[in-house]
């Protein structure tokens, strides 16, 4: 698809925002095998579900805009998935690897984030409020991941992989 306006932009961020959450539906299960703490395997499986919801609400976007969701990847979240991979293979099961793995994880919403941000703002330029209203949604809900996964990380992971020597 030729990008010549901003409209045809928001369809190429919405596509490539597209292809970061079906990669990520398939790395979260392995980030939750990978994982020690439960409170950490569960925060993978809730956010799990939260990804398949989010690419629900794009499939609607982009069946209501009359395009197909598919034909990007998303070499961004590829690089960020495989660097999860990295950590899963390097470091043994525990709290170090945990702690490796939220910091993973939050590379990865931040960049989701800065996707779904950037979309909501050409939406709501282009008079799309009612899209970037459920942009937003994914946005706030990629926000609440990374809270949770601070918080996790500040008051059981990294106290735990600070122990381990």
């Amino acid at each position: 698809m030729k990008i010549d306006s901003l409209e045809t932009l928001l369809i190429h961020e919405m596509k490539d925002l597209y292809s970061a959450e079906t990669q990520i539906e398939k790395a979260l299960p392995k980030m939750e095998e990978a994982a020690s703490s439960e409170e950490l395997k569960a925060a993978f499986r809730e956010h799990l579900e939260e990804t398949k919801g989010q690419i629900k609400r794009l499939e609607e976007i982009f069946e209501h805009m009359r395009y197909a969701p598919t034909g990007e990847h998303c070499e961004g979240c590829e690089g960020l998935i495989k660097e999860g991979e990295e950590i899963i293979e390097s470091i043994d099961k525990g709290d170090v690897r945990d702690a490796g793995l939220i910091g993973a994880a939050q590379r990865v919403e931040h960049y989701e984030m800065a996707g779904y941000g950037t979309a909501v703002a050409f939406a709501r330029k282009l008079g799309h409020d009612k899209i970037a209203d459920i942009l937003t949604k994914t946005l706030e809900e990629e926000g609440k991941t990374d809270r949770i996964l601070s918080r996790l990380a500040e008051s059981e992971v990294n106290v735990e992989a600070m122990a381990t020597a």
